[in-house]
């Protein structure tokens, strides 16, 4: 029974690959490719009644220095093509997929997730994300060419544009009526869009999906991406796992819904966390050092260090202090990495004076600075601190990512889950058979057939 008063956690998985925080060097470490790995990973999410299971991605390798930065797990296979095979071995579980909007197009990207979401019976989730680099765009014929608040407008229009193919099709419009040799209504598909980024009209070609619309994910940290989040999406992930941070950023983007005409349980705020459990809180905290140093080993430390100073610091001891050089500013050692790209100087001077203040080496340092893992402990304490952290408006659930592929949510789900749900704040079974239902969402109205008016295009390109 949930309990009164108290919020309902929202709890999904991602599939690690990216920032170092898989160690692919463990023994237990499988397959980042094979389905067997995919298929575990989502089966035991849904095992334990998670809202959905998550695939990140990036549209080119990252680089470090010229070279593969091979402490990502890189080759990584098409997000939305896994997702559709992982429809047939679930039953419930949501899916979700980053899929960009800088280098994609509407019709295409709209058709894959109606796709999706049928094949599914309304399961599917899009994860709205920006390129903001000519390195990424170096493999489309665009390049990189758009400034992050023209990404965020051609984001808001694309997204929009989506919406209207989605919508082009009515829920009836498909009749198979065998008697009047009818098999889909007059007039449906028909779309038509003439705004500043895209301007396409035809027949869409794929019916209305089970929930409308997929879900909506978006992930920006910027006032831009923020506002977007705020005006469009049904979950925002967030990077703040300390309850201060996140409390701040809880309040901040739950605070612009009511200017967007929306209630603050339409969008639904979602960090990224980890979680080390074991029968014991100190036999959970050697743990999470072992695992926290697999992540960030010598390797690890000088290669973060480098993306921040922009220079070559090989000849570095990990375990010595901070260079006494300082960074230059308009280096990139590491191109593809969104991390590292601003505020550099500013960055290294806190962690100079941190290194200072305490008498960190350089791995000590990047091991402060990565925050380590966020909940730590026994069952009872884990499950403690996930609650605590959602009853004080930190956030409304989380997305684990896992150290180990495919067997990482294995203590989660079998050891924490049943105590979040003896506390009466994470389901038993799911209640509803769409994501949006188990994220608490209503099925959007369909807003009709309509082309973007003139004034609507001006507008557009007024606030680009």
């Amino acid at each position: 029974m949930p309990a009164v008063g108290r919020k309902q956690l929202h709890l999904a998985a991602q599939l690690p690959g990216i920032h170092n925080v898989t160690v692919w060097s463990d023994p237990r470490s499988g397959s980042q490719i094979a389905i067997d790995s995919f298929v575990r990973l989502a089966q035991t999410a849904e095992r334990g009644k998670f809202d959905f299971f998550f695939l990140a991605e990036g549209l080119r390798l990252r680089e470090h220095k010229g070279h593969f930065y091979d402490l990502d797990v890189v080759g990584r296979p098409e997000n939305l093509t896994v997702l559709s095979a992982l429809a047939a071995v679930t039953t419930r579980l949501g899916l979700a997929a980053t899929v960009n909007a800088t280098f994609n197009e509407p019709y295409e990207v709209a058709r894959r997730l109606a796709t999706l979401d049928h094949l599914s019976d309304g399961r599917a989730a899009w994860n709205v994300v920006t390129s903001f680099d000519a390195f990424t765009g170096e493999n489309f014929r665009r390049g990189g060419f758009l400034t992050e608040a023209e990404r965020y407008t051609r984001a808001a229009e694309f997204l929009r544009a989506a919406r209207e193919l989605w919508d082009s099709w009515a829920d009836d419009d498909v009749r198979a009526d065998a008697g009047s040799g009818e098999f889909v209504r007059p007039g449906a598909g028909v779309f038509a869009r003439h705004g500043r980024h895209f301007d396409i009209a035809g027949r869409f070609s794929t019916p209305r999906g089970p929930q409308g619309h997929p879900v909506v994910i978006q992930a920006g940290e910027s006032d831009a991406g923020r506002e977007f989040a705020a005006s469009d999406a049904d979950v925002i992930f967030s990077k703040y796992n300390r309850l201060d941070e996140a409390r701040a950023f809880y309040r901040d983007v739950k605070g612009r819904l009511a200017r967007h005409g929306r209630s603050h349980d339409e969008l639904k705020i979602i960090p990224t966390a980890t979680a080390v459990v074991a029968d014991t809180d100190e036999e959970a905290a050697a743990y999470a050092d072992e695992i926290t140093r697999a992540q960030v080993g010598p390797q690890t430390a000088i290669a973060h260090l480098e993306a921040v100073w922009g220079r070559d610091l090989s000849g570095y001891d990990p375990d010595g202090p901070l260079p006494a050089v300082d960074p230059e500013p308009d280096s990139l050692v590491l191109k593809g990495h969104s991390v590292f790209r601003k505020g550099r100087e500013e960055t290294a001077r806190r962690w100079r004076k941190l290194a200072e203040e305490r008498g960190l080496s350089i791995r000590e340092l990047m091991i402060e600075v990565s925050g380590g893992q966020t909940f730590v402990g026994s069952p009872r304490t884990v499950a403690d601190a996930i609650d605590r952290f959602v009853q004080s408006d930190g956030a409304d659930g989380f997305v684990f990512v896992p150290h180990l592929t495919p067997g990482g949510l294995d203590d989660l789900v079998d050891r924490v889950v049943p105590l979040l749900q003896e506390k009466g704040v994470f389901r038993e079974e799911y209640a509803g058979t769409t994501l949006r239902d188990h994220l608490g969402l209503r099925r959007p109205p369909r807003a009709g057939r309509a082309s973007t008016s003139p004034r609507e295009t001006r507008e557009t390109r007024e606030t680009s």
